[in-house]
């Protein structure tokens, strides 16, 4: 589970980079889409990973 967290998160950084790097119009916004999208999983899929690992 955490290795999904880290493709996510890495997934989210790659998004920003193109997002807050210029490049134009509708690119722009699906990569912060995108971003913030792959973020959030990234988090969700940590918080799955940490709660399975207490429970064993």
């Amino acid at each position: 589970m955490s290795g999904w967290a880290v493709t996510f998160l890495i997934a989210a950084l790659v998004a920003a980079m193109l997002a807050f790097g210029g490049v134009p119009g509708l690119a722009t916004m699906a990569a912060r889409i995108v971003f913030f999208a792959a973020l959030a999983a990234a988090a969700i899929t940590g918080l799955i990973a940490i709660t399975k690992r207490r429970r064993s």
